[in-house]
């Protein structure tokens, strides 16, 4: 077939490496990438000297409704051209195929990337999530024979309605059913035990990260890695904030424990020291500068995967509201890339490192092989990035952002979605 499109640039990141590249797109597909110089036929794109091409990030960590048209457009904008849906906070919980389906209805023909969704490995009692129920293994099944990505969990109360956390029983259920279906188990790793000793959350930041211990991350780390080992499931741990738990995520790893992990932009980007108040909430908690430096030396060591979003929409809140009442979320989907970015440059790392982090690995966590990486067969999911111009976090944005006012490097110029530019509503298609 004639190609729909080719892009030229001197910097194109490639899986081994940045170079000079001709990129030829055909029905939504690479077609091919050839060196610089070579001939080209049909419509073409030259990328400026200060552009870099990219592959379309891939966000493998979004709360609130991936399935509407707003959150995918301000994915679209960052240059994420893929979203997998958390089950928390979903409407209705992703706990069964009628669940999907219903989530699935409420994203077609409305999303402007690609989305696909995990599954709610919960306690079920009655068709619905109750504490008193239990972990099913055959609604496991049937939700995967439906399409979900993985299944994602949490080992403590998050306080959130709809997604009570699993006990020792289940979640030994939830592994053993996740490795029979070769599909990965998402955790949120904080123990229970741990976060029950430790003193109650108040008001002030002080006392709300007592509240929640890098230990009770570590805790949890070493008990699913050892789940791991005996089961054989592929365990992810979401979101880690403490460099103690990356490093002993490292050591089972090397010991041969299928473990990965990823941490967010917010744990690499802000510290608790300069926190602006309770719009830096998250859980786990922001922790100290010297603590993000070793988690971005865990990362480049490769102890951690993946870097995602985590992204959740802040509600309104009253401005005296303490850490122990506000709530706990990063709305971040937008800015993802410049503020891996600008950390990473200046910290030594690269595109190609941040591509890593960011498109490849959690292309891989999801099973989306058309996904994370500028190769022949995969999807034409690109972006054109100018990485030195930098630009100011909005500081409107709803609900308050941490990151209002930042000086970030790192602009998107363009976004294809599988050889579209621009994507709109409607353009995403449901993985």
């Amino acid at each position: 077939m004639p190609p729909d499109l080719t892009v030229r640039a001197r910097r194109v990141v490639l899986p081994d490496g940045t170079a000079p590249a001709v990129v030829t797109i055909t029905d939504g597909r690479i077609a091919a990438v050839d060196a610089y110089g070579a001939s080209v036929d049909g419509p073409v794109v030259d990328l400026g000297a200060d552009e870099v091409l990219l592959p379309g990030l891939v966000d493998t960590h979004v709360h609130g409704s991936c399935a509407g048209p707003t959150t995918s457009a301000v994915a679209a904008a960052g240059g994420v051209t893929t979203l997998v849906e958390m089950p928390l906070h979903a409407d209705p919980p992703t706990v069964d195929p009628d669940a999907l389906a219903a989530r699935r209805a409420a994203a077609r023909g409305e999303v402007a990337v690609d989305v696909g969704f995990w599954g709610a490995a919960v306690p079920v009692r009655g068709g619905l999530p109750d504490p008193a129920g239990r972990v099913d293994a055959g609604r496991l099944t049937a939700l995967a024979q439906a399409g979900v990505r993985g299944f994602a969990c949490v080992l403590t109360d998050t306080g959130v309605p709809g997604f009570p956390p699993v006990g020792h029983e289940d979640l030994e259920t939830a592994a053993a059913t996740c490795a029979s279906l070769g599909l990965p188990l998402l955790v949120h790793a904080e123990d229970d035990g741990v976060l029950s000793d430790a003193p109650p959350a108040g008001p002030d930041l002080r006392s709300f990260l007592a509240s929640r211990p890098p230990g009770a991350e570590t805790t949890a780390v070493l008990r699913l890695a050892t789940l791991a080992s005996r089961t054989g499931a592929h365990v992810h741990v979401l979101h880690v904030s403490a460099f103690e738990a990356a490093e002993e995520i490292g050591a089972a790893r090397h010991a041969g424990v299928p473990l990965t992990a990823e941490t967010c932009p917010h744990h690499l980007a802000l510290a608790s020291e300069t926190l602006p108040g309770t719009v830096g909430k998250s859980l786990p908690p922001v922790r100290s500068e010297s603590n993000r430096e070793l988690l971005w030396g865990a990362l480049g060591a490769g102890r951690l995967d993946a870097v995602v979003s985590d992204h959740s929409v802040r509600p309104p809140e009253p401005a005296d509201r303490g850490f122990d009442a506000a709530y706990a979320g990063m709305p971040s989907l937008g800015i993802t890339l410049p503020l891996v970015w600008s950390g990473a440059a200046a910290r030594g790392h690269t595109l190609d490192d941040v591509v890593g982090w960011m498109a490849a690995a959690p292309a891989r966590l999801a099973g989306l092989p058309a996904k994370g990486a500028i190769e022949v067969g995969r999807d034409a999911d690109l972006v054109v990035l100018a990485p030195d111009e930098v630009a100011e976090v909005d500081p409107g944005v709803p609900g308050g952002s941490p990151y209002a006012g930042l000086a970030l490097r790192g602009v998107v110029r363009r976004v294809w979605l599988r050889g579209t530019e621009a994507p709109a509503a409607g353009g995403g298609a449901l993985l």
